[in-house]
């Protein structure tokens, strides 16, 4: 997907695999169809973010 795709309501987002606390990956299709999934970043104070 290029970086100016947009997603229009309804869409399947694309899926995608994110690091989790204890060595975990999450990967976005694991639950589709089974829940819904809310996706929210939060950045800890000792990252340079």
């Amino acid at each position: 997907m290029s970086e100016k795709a947009q997603l229009k309501v309804g869409d399947k987002a694309p899926d995608f695999t994110l690091p989790a606390v204890g060595d975990q990956e999450i990967t976005l299709s694991s639950y589709r169809g089974t829940r819904n999934v809310l996706l929210a970043f939060h950045p800890l104070a000792w990252t340079p973010v």
